[in-house]
Parts: structure tokens; sequence; C-alpha cells
């Protein structure tokens, strides 16, 4: 299992996910370009002390990330997070080599990232509420999906 994050617009929500990567041993990809000037020492300051035990990787873009993925695990999955989708995330198999991405803050993902993953779930809002934090919305799928990939 490994949590991508497209083109992060807010430093906060980046370090909060290192700060996840760190605590659940869930790998992390940064997809730039990043909405914030991307340096190791911003990063640190969102991100304490977790920096240094999270296990991340960045990539120059998402053609880049695509490649990669291709080369070390043709047979993982991309599955988007997103409010397009009409598919519950609770409903969903997940599986361990499965990769949670989650977009912009500001915009999600752009149509051709879209039409390149491999499926696409949602979180059902029978609130008055459009969307959760990226972050928060990343961690309940993950949550479930561990819950289904590992005996915890």
């Amino acid at each position: 299992m490994r949590i991508s994050i497209f083109q992060p617009d807010i430093p906060q929500n980046l370090g909060a996910l290192l700060r996840v990567s760190a605590c659940l041993d869930v790998p992390l990809d940064i997809i730039e370009p990043c909405g914030f000037a991307f340096s190791e020492k911003k990063l640190k300051r969102t991100a304490m002390d977790y920096i240094n035990y999270a296990d991340f990787r960045t990539f120059i873009d998402y053609q880049a990330f695509k490649k990669q993925q291709q080369e070390e695990n043709p047979s993982s999955r991309v599955i988007l997070l997103t409010t397009k989708s009409k598919k519950n995330y609770l409903d969903f198999r997940f599986q361990k080599n499965d990769r949670l991405m989650i977009g912009r803050e500001s915009a999600g993902v752009p149509e051709y990232v879209h039409e390149s993953v491999d499926d696409a779930v949602t979180i059902e809002m029978p609130g008055k509420g459009r969307s959760l934090n990226v972050v928060v919305s990343c961690v309940m799928v993950l949550s479930e999906a561990l819950r289904q990939t590992r005996d915890l």
C-alpha cells in the first residue's frame, strides 16, 4: 500500500501526510510540481522530526510517477480518491499493492489523471459539506484499505 499526492498546494497537508507515512509505515509519493516552494527545510517545519522516519519519494511530474509505477510493480493499481466517483470506498475491495491517490486541495486532479487511474472511490457525504480535507479523506480510506489487506 502506498499514498500518492498529486501536486499538493498546502505544505501543512503534505507535512501531515509525512507524519501518516511515518506512523503507519506507508510509503508516500509526492508528484510535483507543488503549489509552494518545495524544500526539505519547509517540510521539516510542518512534518517535524517525522520526516526522518517517513518513506517518501518525489516525482518531477505525473508521467514520471506512472513510468516508475509500471517499472517497479506493473500489477499495482492507482486508486483515486475523488468526489466524482460513485463507488463508496467502504464497498471497494483493496489490494496490498494499491496506491491511494489524492489530488490538489484546490482543484483535485486533471482529467488526464482521471482517465489514467485504475479505479476511483469516494467518501459519501450525507451531511451538508462538499468534501473533507485531503489528509482526513486519505486517512479514512487508508484505514479501510489496511483493514482489508493487513492483520491489524
